[in-house]
Protein backbone atom coordinates (compact mmCIF):
# COMPACT_ATOMS: atom_id res chain seq x y z
CA UNK A 1 0.00 0.00 0.00
CA UNK A 2 2.82 2.63 0.81
CA UNK A 3 4.72 2.01 -2.75
CA UNK A 4 0.90 2.37 -4.20
CA UNK A 5 0.19 5.83 -2.46
CA UNK A 6 3.05 7.75 -4.34
CA UNK A 7 1.61 5.93 -7.91
CA UNK A 8 0.40 8.74 -9.88
CA UNK A 9 -2.22 5.98 -11.56
CA UNK A 10 -3.30 4.79 -8.33
CA UNK A 11 -3.73 8.53 -6.65
CA UNK A 12 -6.03 9.33 -9.58
CA UNK A 13 -7.95 5.76 -9.37
CA UNK A 14 -8.31 6.52 -5.18
CA UNK A 15 -9.34 9.93 -5.63
CA UNK A 16 -12.18 9.42 -8.82
CA UNK A 17 -13.48 6.26 -6.75
CA UNK A 18 -13.87 8.46 -3.60
CA UNK A 19 -14.97 11.92 -5.50
CA UNK A 20 -12.45 13.99 -4.02
CA UNK A 21 -11.19 17.40 -5.31
CA UNK A 22 -8.11 19.18 -4.52
CA UNK A 23 -8.29 22.18 -3.03
CA UNK A 24 -6.17 25.54 -3.58
CA UNK A 25 -6.96 26.83 -0.15
CA UNK A 26 -5.96 23.85 1.70
CA UNK A 27 -2.56 23.70 -0.37
CA UNK A 28 -2.98 20.11 -1.01
CA UNK A 29 -0.11 18.30 -3.24
CA UNK A 30 -0.03 14.59 -2.83
CA UNK A 31 3.02 13.16 -3.41
CA UNK A 32 4.20 10.91 -6.47
CA UNK A 33 7.65 9.63 -5.45
CA UNK A 34 7.87 7.21 -2.71
CA UNK A 35 11.51 7.63 -1.62
CA UNK A 36 10.18 11.56 -0.20
CA UNK A 37 8.30 9.92 2.88
CA UNK A 38 10.35 7.51 3.19
CA UNK A 39 13.29 9.81 3.70
CA UNK A 40 11.46 12.09 5.79
CA UNK A 41 10.35 9.54 8.27
CA UNK A 42 13.19 8.55 8.60
CA UNK A 43 14.65 11.61 9.92
CA UNK A 44 12.17 12.43 12.01
CA UNK A 45 11.94 9.29 13.77
CA UNK A 46 15.58 8.03 14.18
CA UNK A 47 14.70 5.90 16.87
CA UNK A 48 11.92 3.45 18.43
CA UNK A 49 9.72 4.21 21.03
CA UNK A 50 8.44 7.70 19.75
CA UNK A 51 5.35 9.35 19.71
CA UNK A 52 4.65 11.77 15.90
CA UNK A 53 2.23 13.80 15.69
CA UNK A 54 1.47 15.01 11.98
CA UNK A 55 -0.81 17.29 10.18
CA UNK A 56 -1.92 17.52 7.07
CA UNK A 57 -1.67 13.32 6.11
CA UNK A 58 -3.20 13.91 2.35
CA UNK A 59 -3.46 10.23 1.59
CA UNK A 60 -1.78 8.72 3.85
CA UNK A 61 1.73 7.88 2.40
CA UNK A 62 3.80 9.61 5.14
CA UNK A 63 1.32 8.57 7.67
CA UNK A 64 2.00 5.10 7.07
CA UNK A 65 5.93 5.80 6.72
CA UNK A 66 5.50 7.16 10.17
CA UNK A 67 3.53 4.36 11.65
CA UNK A 68 6.36 1.61 10.86
CA UNK A 69 8.63 3.76 12.85
CA UNK A 70 6.97 5.17 15.96
CA UNK A 71 5.10 3.54 19.17
CA UNK A 72 2.36 5.91 18.09
CA UNK A 73 1.27 8.57 15.32
CA UNK A 74 -1.65 11.26 15.21
CA UNK A 75 -2.35 12.86 12.52
CA UNK A 76 -4.81 16.11 12.02
CA UNK A 77 -6.60 16.69 9.07
CA UNK A 78 -8.57 19.81 8.25
CA UNK A 79 -10.55 18.62 5.02
CA UNK A 80 -13.21 16.07 5.76
CA UNK A 81 -13.10 14.79 2.49
CA UNK A 82 -10.35 12.84 2.93
CA UNK A 83 -11.97 10.83 5.67
CA UNK A 84 -13.31 8.00 3.86
CA UNK A 85 -10.11 7.90 1.82
CA UNK A 86 -8.06 7.64 5.25
CA UNK A 87 -10.36 5.25 6.99
CA UNK A 88 -9.30 2.80 3.64
CA UNK A 89 -5.00 3.75 3.41
CA UNK A 90 -4.52 3.39 6.68
CA UNK A 91 -6.94 1.07 7.93
CA UNK A 92 -4.03 -1.93 8.85
CA UNK A 93 -2.02 0.95 10.29
CA UNK A 94 -3.58 0.16 14.08
CA UNK A 95 -1.06 2.43 15.49
CA UNK A 96 -2.64 5.19 13.93
CA UNK A 97 -5.40 7.77 15.20
CA UNK A 98 -6.74 10.39 12.90
CA UNK A 99 -8.27 13.81 13.86
CA UNK A 100 -10.21 15.74 12.00
CA UNK A 101 -10.38 19.49 12.62
CA UNK A 102 -7.42 22.47 12.76
CA UNK A 103 -4.28 22.19 14.62
CA UNK A 104 -3.72 25.89 15.30
CA UNK A 105 -7.11 26.08 16.78
CA UNK A 106 -5.80 22.96 19.44
CA UNK A 107 -4.07 22.76 22.02
CA UNK A 108 -1.46 21.06 21.16
CA UNK A 109 0.39 20.02 24.32
CA UNK A 110 -2.71 19.45 25.48
CA UNK A 111 -3.71 16.69 22.60
CA UNK A 112 0.00 15.48 22.91
CA UNK A 113 -0.10 14.54 26.32
CA UNK A 114 -3.84 12.92 26.12
CA UNK A 115 -2.52 11.04 23.00
CA UNK A 116 0.94 10.09 23.23
CA UNK A 117 1.72 9.85 26.43
CA UNK A 118 4.70 9.28 28.18
CA UNK A 119 6.51 8.81 24.71
CA UNK A 120 9.43 11.01 23.41
CA UNK A 121 7.38 13.79 21.49
CA UNK A 122 7.76 14.92 17.92
CA UNK A 123 6.06 16.62 15.18
CA UNK A 124 6.73 15.11 11.12
CA UNK A 125 4.63 16.61 8.30
CA UNK A 126 4.20 18.00 4.95
CA UNK A 127 3.05 20.62 6.02
CA UNK A 128 0.47 23.30 3.84
CA UNK A 129 2.27 26.28 2.00
CA UNK A 130 -0.17 29.14 3.55
CA UNK A 131 0.28 27.68 6.99
CA UNK A 132 3.70 27.06 7.69
CA UNK A 133 4.91 29.42 10.02
CA UNK A 134 1.89 29.40 12.35
CA UNK A 135 1.96 26.03 12.66
CA UNK A 136 5.66 25.81 13.35
CA UNK A 137 5.03 28.45 16.01
CA UNK A 138 2.50 26.91 17.33
CA UNK A 139 4.28 23.67 17.52
CA UNK A 140 7.32 25.60 19.02
CA UNK A 141 5.18 27.24 21.52
CA UNK A 142 3.63 23.73 22.62
CA UNK A 143 7.17 23.26 24.64
CA UNK A 144 6.97 19.51 24.35
CA UNK A 145 8.34 18.57 20.96
CA UNK A 146 12.03 17.08 21.14
CA UNK A 147 12.23 17.39 17.19
CA UNK A 148 9.68 19.09 14.33
CA UNK A 149 10.68 17.55 10.55
CA UNK A 150 8.70 19.12 8.00
CA UNK A 151 8.53 19.85 4.22
CA UNK A 152 8.04 23.35 3.92
CA UNK A 153 8.62 26.04 1.01
CA UNK A 154 11.90 26.24 0.17
CA UNK A 155 12.60 30.04 0.30
CA UNK A 156 10.47 29.51 3.82
CA UNK A 157 13.32 27.07 4.83
CA UNK A 158 16.11 28.97 3.95
CA UNK A 159 14.58 31.91 5.88
CA UNK A 160 14.67 29.52 9.10
CA UNK A 161 18.00 28.07 8.81
CA UNK A 162 19.53 31.43 7.78
CA UNK A 163 22.96 32.74 9.92
CA UNK A 164 23.26 36.79 10.32
CA UNK A 165 24.54 38.64 7.19
CA UNK A 166 22.73 36.30 4.90
CA UNK A 167 19.53 37.93 2.88
CA UNK A 168 17.34 35.35 4.04
CA UNK A 169 18.22 36.23 7.38
CA UNK A 170 15.17 37.70 9.55
CA UNK A 171 12.95 37.92 12.55
CA UNK A 172 10.96 34.36 12.04
CA UNK A 173 14.14 32.72 11.64
CA UNK A 174 15.62 33.82 14.84
CA UNK A 175 12.10 32.92 16.90
CA UNK A 176 12.84 29.57 15.29
CA UNK A 177 16.38 29.25 16.23
CA UNK A 178 16.14 30.70 19.59
CA UNK A 179 13.83 27.88 20.89
CA UNK A 180 15.40 25.00 18.28
CA UNK A 181 18.74 23.92 16.58
CA UNK A 182 18.01 24.15 12.82
CA UNK A 183 19.45 21.83 10.34
CA UNK A 184 18.24 21.82 6.06
CA UNK A 185 18.16 18.38 4.95
CA UNK A 186 17.01 17.83 1.53
CA UNK A 187 15.00 19.29 -1.65
CA UNK A 188 11.99 18.19 -3.05
CA UNK A 189 11.53 19.22 -6.51
CA UNK A 190 7.56 20.29 -7.68
CA UNK A 191 7.68 16.54 -10.05
CA UNK A 192 7.33 14.85 -6.82
CA UNK A 193 3.75 15.93 -6.18
CA UNK A 194 0.41 15.79 -7.60
CA UNK A 195 -0.44 18.52 -8.49
CA UNK A 196 2.90 20.23 -9.34
CA UNK A 197 3.57 23.14 -7.11
CA UNK A 198 5.25 26.28 -8.73
CA UNK A 199 8.16 25.88 -6.11
CA UNK A 200 10.15 23.93 -4.76
CA UNK A 201 10.23 22.05 -1.75
CA UNK A 202 12.63 21.47 1.35
CA UNK A 203 12.93 19.08 4.55
CA UNK A 204 14.21 20.80 7.63
CA UNK A 205 15.21 19.19 11.51
CA UNK A 206 14.31 21.49 13.93
CA UNK A 207 15.27 19.96 17.88
CA UNK A 208 14.74 21.11 20.79
CA UNK A 209 17.46 23.44 22.58
CA UNK A 210 18.13 22.60 26.53
CA UNK A 211 18.62 26.49 27.22
CA UNK A 212 18.46 29.35 24.56
CA UNK A 213 22.01 30.34 22.58
CA UNK A 214 22.28 33.64 24.98
CA UNK A 215 21.05 34.55 28.35
CA UNK A 216 18.39 37.55 28.38
CA UNK A 217 16.40 39.68 30.48
CA UNK A 218 13.39 40.86 28.52
CA UNK A 219 12.67 37.91 26.16
CA UNK A 220 9.82 39.79 24.86
CA UNK A 221 12.04 43.37 24.65
CA UNK A 222 14.23 41.25 22.89
CA UNK A 223 12.05 40.18 20.21
CA UNK A 224 10.40 43.42 19.80
CA UNK A 225 13.54 44.85 18.65
CA UNK A 226 14.22 42.11 16.29
CA UNK A 227 10.91 42.77 14.84
CA UNK A 228 11.65 46.27 14.48
CA UNK A 229 14.98 45.78 12.99
CA UNK A 230 13.35 44.01 10.41
CA UNK A 231 10.68 45.14 9.54
CA UNK A 232 12.84 48.51 8.53
CA UNK A 233 16.29 45.89 7.36
CA UNK A 234 17.50 48.70 4.98
CA UNK A 235 17.77 50.96 7.94
CA UNK A 236 20.51 51.35 10.74
CA UNK A 237 19.24 49.47 14.01
CA UNK A 238 19.36 53.09 15.53
CA UNK A 239 17.16 54.48 13.18
CA UNK A 240 15.18 51.55 13.09
CA UNK A 241 14.72 50.66 17.03
CA UNK A 242 14.18 55.10 17.23
CA UNK A 243 11.24 54.97 14.90
CA UNK A 244 9.53 51.58 15.87
CA UNK A 245 9.94 51.33 19.33
CA UNK A 246 7.67 54.03 21.16
CA UNK A 247 9.91 55.56 24.37
CA UNK A 248 13.51 55.30 22.94
CA UNK A 249 14.77 58.70 21.34
CA UNK A 250 17.83 58.10 18.40
CA UNK A 251 20.49 59.09 21.51
CA UNK A 252 19.42 56.53 23.84
CA UNK A 253 19.70 53.93 21.06
CA UNK A 254 22.82 55.05 19.93
CA UNK A 255 24.34 54.96 23.44
CA UNK A 256 22.90 51.22 24.07
CA UNK A 257 24.40 49.88 20.79
CA UNK A 258 27.47 51.62 21.37
CA UNK A 259 27.99 50.56 25.31
CA UNK A 260 27.69 46.85 23.75
CA UNK A 261 30.57 47.31 21.66
CA UNK A 262 28.64 48.08 18.09
CA UNK A 263 29.12 50.46 15.32
CA UNK A 264 25.86 52.87 15.56
CA UNK A 265 25.63 52.09 12.06
CA UNK A 266 24.76 48.90 12.17
CA UNK A 267 21.97 47.15 10.90
CA UNK A 268 19.97 44.79 12.61
CA UNK A 269 20.71 41.69 9.58
CA UNK A 270 24.27 41.84 11.10
CA UNK A 271 23.64 40.60 14.65
CA UNK A 272 23.47 37.05 15.95
CA UNK A 273 20.98 36.22 18.63
CA UNK A 274 23.76 37.11 21.30
CA UNK A 275 23.73 40.51 19.74
CA UNK A 276 20.53 41.07 20.47
CA UNK A 277 20.22 40.40 23.95
CA UNK A 278 23.18 42.46 24.49
CA UNK A 279 21.59 45.65 23.17
CA UNK A 280 18.18 44.57 24.97
CA UNK A 281 20.16 44.12 28.28
CA UNK A 282 21.46 47.31 27.36
CA UNK A 283 18.32 49.52 27.18
CA UNK A 284 16.49 47.55 30.03
CA UNK A 285 19.64 48.17 32.66
CA UNK A 286 20.98 51.08 31.36
CA UNK A 287 17.98 53.63 29.57
CA UNK A 288 14.97 52.16 31.83
CA UNK A 289 12.77 53.23 29.13
CA UNK A 290 8.96 52.46 29.02
CA UNK A 291 9.03 50.37 26.36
Amino acid sequence: MSMKLTDSEYIRELLGRHGFRFSKSLGQNFLTAAWVPEDIAAAGVPEEGMGVLEVGPGIGCLTRELSKRAERVVSIELDKALKPILAETLADCKNVEVLFGDALKLDLAALAEEKLGGLKKAVCANLPYNVTSPLLTAFIQAGCFDSITVMIQREVARRICAAPGCPDYGAFGIFVQWHMETELLFDVPPSCFMPQPKVTSSVIRLKKRREHPAQVEDEKLMFRIIRAAFNQRRKTLVNALSSQLGGITKEQAEEAIANCGFDTRIRGEALDIGGFAKISDKIVNSIHADL
